[in-house]
């Protein structure tokens, strides 16, 4: 029952993660920028997150030197957490999803290019695949074909914003942390600095209707709160690969919610591009 509950939680966390579209396309669909939608859900998610902690007794407390390594996590999240939703202006969100889904090959040739990580045949293949994912999801031309040059690129710097997160979180100490604890600080930097970066450029839009506070606090608690619980729970259940295997729910489920509840197309160049790099995704994550 233990390895059973695992997989669901598994596949919970990744699937629920997925549902960012659901509650994204609406709010950006009544007006709100995607600035002002990422910063309310840093915002309510750490509030979430801290109530989870204060329930669970666990301490606030962390050392001056980890900030600075907090700060630049957050740097990273926040980074593909904007190109993410910034992505979603340009192309199908279940297309820009399963884009972004490719940081577990960028995160592979990071550390094959950057850390002497050691090259093999089937991780090279592997890249090979998710590229030609990409090619195909882009209609097989990036002028001409479904998606636009400009769009790709920026959903692509999501992906590398992602990888680069992962990696510097192996890299430092502070990795360390406990999970929910590290996750409610990133949180927490990242809708400081976000807010900050709003306050420079623009101004924060307030929340003027309440179908539109409901998205934005189910963004913050469903693909937040709710993914990291059960991915916690899955690694303890399953162990890291498994539950890293699960994770292709997560385009699959972005899919399906831009088919079937925006009306988003789907042709075969789609479906193999995404086929491709869940397929990319799966031989990195087994061959780690």
């Amino acid at each position: 029952m233990n390895k059973v509950n695992g997989f669901l939680y598994g596949l919970l966390s990744s699937a629920s993660f997925g549902l960012i579209p659901l509650f994204t396309i609406p709010a950006m669909q009544a007006g709100m920028h995607f600035e002002s939608i990422l910063f309310y859900r840093f915002m309510f998610a750490c509030m979430a997150l801290g109530g989870i902690l204060l329930i669970d007794g666990q301490s606030f407390r962390i050392s001056r030197r980890d900030i600075p390594s907090l700060l630049l996590l957050a740097l990273l999240y926040l980074m593909s957490a904007v190109f993410l939703f910034w992505g979603y202006k340009f192309m199908a969100s279940g297309v820009a999803t399963t884009i972004h889904f490719m940081y577990p090959v960028l995160t592979t040739l990071i550390m094959m290019l950057f850390f002497k990580e050691k090259k093999s045949g089937w991780r090279m293949a592997a890249i090979v695949s998710a590229i030609t994912g990409v090619y195909f999801l882009s209609g097989g031309n990036t002028e001409t074909g479904s998606i636009s040059f400009s769009g790709l690129f920026i959903v692509l710097l999501s992906a590398l914003g992602y990888a680069l997160y992962l990696v510097t979180m192996s890299q430092l100490k502070i990795g360390r942390m406990k999970g929910l604890l590290l996750t409610f600080y990133v949180f927490l930097f990242g809708g400081i600095l976000l807010f900050i970066g709003i306050g420079t450029v623009s101004q924060l839009q307030p929340i003027s209707e309440w179908h539109t506070a409901g998205n934005l606090i189910l963004l913050a608690l469903i693909p937040t709160v709710v993914s990291n619980l059960a991915l916690v729970r899955a690694v303890k259940s399953i162990g890291s690969t498994l539950a890293s295997v699960l994770g292709a729910m997560e385009p699959v489920t972005a899919v399906c919610v831009g088919i079937f509840l925006f009306g988003e197309a789907f042709t075969t160049s789609i479906g193999v591009g995404i086929a491709l790099i869940i397929a990319a995704v799966m031989v990195i994550i087994l061959k780690r």
